[in-house]
């Protein structure tokens, strides 16, 4: 059966508010039980879905430039971008999820061509993306790749990717 295409049109992207964090909570906790539960198990994702709830959500906004991808007025996806450990040329993607029934319809593509409009990534020289198993490979075609060339698990079973800019520039590899 073919998807139906999504309406690019009935599209709103808008800042994380408090009252956004139980709805962007609970699109997180779907992505890992119904899309991430095949590479990590249930019991891994039941942990994760236990600790990223609405006060993480809030705290990761708080610190954070969260977006919010609206459809209808529900929230289908999200993403951030935070400087990286405070540093002005470094900064990290964090939270980025899509609706697991829109996967594969440009949602991710257009939230991480979002986060990299940000003031956050258009002043980095180095953006970093913590990327589950199950979304490594999107993000290397979106041009991120393994941090320092290791191409495995950290102790959060993720992959550690990062991209490399010239400041005024587009994306030139390793400076």
């Amino acid at each position: 059966m073919k998807k139906r295409e999504f309406n690019w049109d009935l599209l709103r992207i808008r800042k994380f508010t408090e009252d956004d964090a139980e709805e962007v909570a609970a699109l997180i906790q779907r992505n890992f039980r119904e899309v991430n539960i095949k590479d990590y198990g249930e019991e891994a994702v039941e942990e994760l879905c236990r600790t990223h709830n609405a006060a993480w959500v809030i705290n990761t906004a708080s610190y954070a430039h969260m977006y919010l991808f609206c459809l209808e007025g529900r929230i289908i996806g999200c993403g951030s971008i935070s400087s990286y450990w405070g540093r002005e040329d470094e900064s990290i993607l964090l939270t980025v999820f899509v609706a697991p029934q829109l996967h594969g319809q440009g949602i991710g593509r257009k939230i991480i061509e979002t986060l990299e409009n940000d003031d956050l990534y258009i002043r980095a020289r180095r953006v970093e993306i913590p990327a589950s198993i199950t979304a490594c490979e999107f993000y290397r075609k979106l041009g991120y790749d393994y941090k320092d060339g290791i191409r495995q698990l950290d102790k959060d079973n993720l992959y550690r990717l990062e991209k490399f800019k010239i400041s005024g520039e587009g994306v030139k590899g390793k400076v």
